[in-house]
C-alpha cells in the first residue's frame, strides 16, 4: 500500500485488543475460584499476549519510526491505544469475566479466521497461529457460560448479570469505519459487518443452552478510534509503571 497508515492502525487494533485483554486476564492470577482455573486464565492471557507481541512488532515495522513492540505497549498514552472497549472492561466476578471472554473470543476467532486469507502474508501467518488458540478460548468460555447459566439460581443470576454488564459494548465489534473499509478493499482485513451473523448464531446457541436471556442494551463505544472508558487509564497505570518509572529497563 502506498499509504501505510491504515495498515498500521488496523494492525495496532488487533495487537492492542489482545494486549489489553491479556492484562485483564492476568489480574486473575492468584485470585481465581479454583487452582485449575487460576492456571487456565493465566494461559489464556499468555495466548493473547503472544498474539499482541506479533501484531505490535509488525505494526512497529509498518510505521517505520523505530518503535518496538515494547515501545508500543508501554510508552503510549490511553488515547493512542486502539483496542475495542470490550477488552478493557473490569473483570468483575468470575461470571462477568467469562461473559466478556465469551463475547470477545467468539468475535476474535472469526476475525482471525477471516485474516488467514489476507493478502498480507504477515497478518495471515499471525492469524493462522492465533485462530487455533481462540478456538480453545471459545470452548472454554462457552463451557463455563453453560455451566454457570444452567447451574444454581445464584450462578444463573451472576452469569446473566455479567452478560448484561458487558453486552452493550459488542456493537463496536461489528462497526466498520474508514480503516476497516480500506483494509477490506485492499484484500487485507476482515469485514466486521459480515462477521455479525456467524457471531450471533454461535453466541445465541450458547445462551440458549445456558438458559440465559440475550440482553438488548447498546452502548456507543469507540475504542478503535482511541476513545476509551475510564478503566483503560487505570489499567495502563499498572501495566506501564516500570517502563514509565525506569525507561529502557530490561530484566
Amino acid at each position: 500500500m502506498s499509504d501505510p497508515k491504515p495498515l498500521f492502525e488496523y494492525t495496532l487494533r488487533l495487537g492492542d485488543s489482545a494486549l489489553i485483554l491479556a492484562q485483564r486476564l492476568g489480574e486473575w492470577t492468584g485470585h481465581a475460584p479454583v487452582l485449575e482455573e487460576d492456571l487456565a486464565l493465566g494461559n489464556l492471557g499468555l495466548d493473547l499476549l503472544g498474539q499482541a507481541r506479533a501484531f505490535l512488532a509488525y505494526a512497529g515495522e509498518i510505521e517505520g519510526h523505530g518503535r518496538s513492540e515494547d515501545d508500543l505497549a508501554f510508552r503510549r498514552d490511553a488515547w493512542e491505544f486502539r483496542n475495542v472497549t470490550l477488552a478493557e472492561l473490569p473483570n468483575g466476578d468470575f461470571a462477568r469475566t467469562m461473559a466478556r471472554h465469551l463475547l470477545f473470543a467468539g468475535w476474535h476467532e472469526l476475525v482471525l479466521e477471516s485474516l488467514t486469507g489476507s493478502r498480507d502474508e504477515r497478518l495471515a501467518a499471525i492469524a493462522a497461529k492465533g485462530v487455533k488458540e481462540m478456538a480453545y478460548h471459545w470452548r472454554h468460555a462457552a463451557e463455563w457460560t453453560i455451566r454457570l447459566g444452567d447451574g444454581t439460581d445464584e450462578s444463573h443470576r451472576r452469569m446473566q448479570t455479567g452478560l448484561e454488564a458487558v453486552w452493550g459494548y459488542t456493537p463496536e465489534l461489528f462497526a466498520s469505519d474508514a480503516v476497516d473499509t480500506a483494509m477490506l478493499q485492499a484484500g487485507i482485513g476482515a469485514d466486521p459487518v459480515a462477521l455479525r451473523p456467524a457471531w450471533d448464531a454461535r453466541v445465541d446457541a450458547v445462551l440458549a443452552e445456558a438458559t440465559l436471556t440475550r440482553p438488548q442494551g447498546r452502548i456507543r463505544s469507540n475504542g478503535k478510534q482511541g476513545v476509551h472508558s475510564e478503566y483503560l487509564g487505570h489499567l495502563l497505570t499498572e501495566m506501564q509503571f516500570l517502563q514509565r518509572a525506569y525507561p529502557g529497563m530490561e530484566w
